[in-house]
């Protein structure tokens, strides 16, 4: 890839969230996976330590925004859901999909082959290494601004879906509470290539099947298969009246 490609890339990056580096190498390094060294002359560095850093600071940050907005209304149980919701894949996958940052990074010729570029893990990471290198290059306030504005739209949301982003705990301690009995969950099919491998499993209560779930996780497909047994048991539930 050519030096004005390079400077293409990194410039869209900027006008995407409205910040211009002073270090450029920053923002180079944060869409630098580690499938890109071996065949580069001249880079150095994978974009690892900056989603390591980049990690602990997107967690201090959501956690203050979620204090000053919540603090009163929620206990702490609540707002750790909250942030989970948050600062979760699939959410820093969207964000960064939204940025363009899977046709900017920098990747090995396998990791391109294999559909990294739209991997919701590396895209992920992308992100946490791009926050991690805003603070650096602006330090916390700077961070500060670029989240907040990345998290707008999505904490106008997250009273509604970060409380309830739990379904299979939330499904646990149902069961457990009204039957003296828990959950467990069966992969039933796993489908397509390793990219975009699709996972469809079963949730098994007192030996029946009560649902299926589906997702580009196992933990996503029983995420869902959770969420549908709930509403199935809130609605027999609401049929049968209360239990004795």
């Amino acid at each position: 890839m050519s030096s004005e490609n390079n400077k293409e890339l990194l410039a869209n990056i900027e006008k995407a969230i409205g910040y211009k580096f002073k270090n450029k190498s920053l923002l180079k390094t944060a869409i630098t996976h580690r499938s890109f060294l071996p065949e580069s002359k001249n880079e150095k560095f994978d974009n690892e330590r900056l989603e390591f850093l980049g990690d602990a600071v997107l967690e201090l940050i959501i956690s203050d925004l979620l204090y000053r907005k919540f603090a009163d209304k929620f206990r702490e149980g609540d707002l750790t859901k909250m942030r989970a919701y948050l600062v979760s894949e699939a959410r820093l996958f969207k964000l960064s999909d939204k940025l363009g940052l899977g046709d900017a990074l920098f990747l090995g010729k396998g990791e391109e082959k294999s559909g990294g570029r739209m991997r919701p893990s590396i895209l992920a990471d992308a992100f946490e290494a791009l926050t991690g290198a805003i603070y650096l290059d602006a330090g916390f306030e700077g961070a500060y601004k670029f989240v907040k504005k990345m998290f707008k739209d999505l904490f106008d949301v997250v009273e509604a879906k970060g409380l309830f982003f739990d379904y299979k705990t939330r499904l646990q301690e149902f069961t457990q509470r009204v039957f003296h009995d828990l959950p467990h969950y069966k992969v039933l099919e796993a489908t397509g290539p390793d990219h975009e491998r699709m996972f469809t499993v079963a949730l098994i209560f007192q030996d029946k099947e009560v649902s299926k779930g589906t997702g580009r996780t196992k933990k996503e497909a029983e995420q869902q298969a959770a969420k549908i047994a709930l509403e199935k048991f809130k609605e027999q539930m609401e049929k049968d009246g209360p239990r004795e």
